[in-house]
């Protein structure tokens, strides 16, 4: 079970990095967590770990999921209180029914965070240590949680790293296309977008609507065509052909290769 987690980025992002979190102080607020995951189960219990004059301590926090067995939602004002009372040092939560490994979405927030997290799986008691290192999610393979690791969290992180464009991101709650918003068409003008006729090109983004009366879904439309060895588009290159027959050669297995790795995977490939 991956458990979805969500923390208010707004609040996440005001911290500061490399708290120095050490080995004694997860000691000394480890009995602290049990007990409050003990107390929540079999809801996720969620907190922050704080250094205060006195020394470290755990501060357990309110968790706002609409539900909670599975996610959590930590209160804005039980990270103002921790705030108030110390350094801020990681974030804290558990995986009721759930190993502590942490999920796709768990190290997602983390590096959004910029702090470390703790995750305690419950009953097992076990407690894992996960750091922001810099980790993106793959942009195949990758899990599906909500306003964090969905369709448009694909897009933006295949402009970020395909293209190196930083697109706006937007609070999103579930079901929204069911609450008369129209996230897609209301955002993406901001993100500089603009509707086009035609078939798609490589980089567009295809909006699509699944149950809903509204564009609800999206992806990335991507041309595995090579511009020179397309049958369709391409032309030969008149000098040094040698080298460019086996690099065609070459890049066309590899699309090849692409093609059924993508369909091993449940991709449907368009040629």
């Amino acid at each position: 079970m991956n458990c979805r987690s969500v923390l208010f980025p707004a609040l996440a992002r005001s911290v500061m990095s490399d708290p120095m979190l050490t080995a004694q102080d997860i000691d000394q607020v480890r009995a602290a967590i049990a007990a409050h995951a003990q107390a929540q189960f079999p809801q996720e219990c969620c907190g922050l770990v704080v250094r205060l004059p006195s020394g470290v301590a755990y501060a357990p926090g309110e968790n706002l999921a609409p539900g909670p067995q599975d996610a959590f939602v930590l209160a804005p004002h039980s990270w103002a209180a921790a705030e108030d009372e110390g350094q801020i040092l990681a974030v804290v939560h558990s995986h009721p029914n759930a190993s502590a490994h942490a999920s796709m979405a768990d190290r997602v927030l983390c590096e959004r965070s910029g702090l470390p997290w703790l995750i305690m799986g419950w009953p097992s008691g076990v407690m894992t240590r996960l750091d922001p290192v810099g980790w993106t999610a793959p942009l195949i393979g990758r899990e599906f949680h909500h306003g964090v690791l969905d369709c448009y969290s694909l897009i933006r992180d295949y402009y970020g790293q395909e293209l190196g464009l930083v697109l706006p991101d937007y609070p999103r709650s579930d079901d929204w296309w069911d609450k008369g918003q129209n996230l897609y068409r209301d955002n993406f003008a901001s993100a500089g977008f603009v509707e086009v006729q035609g078939q798609p090109d490589q980089h567009d983004v295809v909006l699509m609507r699944v149950g809903a009366r509204v564009d609800n879904h999206a992806g990335v439309f991507v041309d595995g065509c090579f511009w020179h060895g397309c049958p369709k588009h391409g032309a030969q290159p008149k000098g040094n052909k040698e080298f460019w027959s086996l690099k065609l050669a070459t890049n066309k297995a590899r699309d090849r290769r692409v093609d059924r790795q993508l369909r091993l995977k449940g991709w449907r490939v368009m040629t």
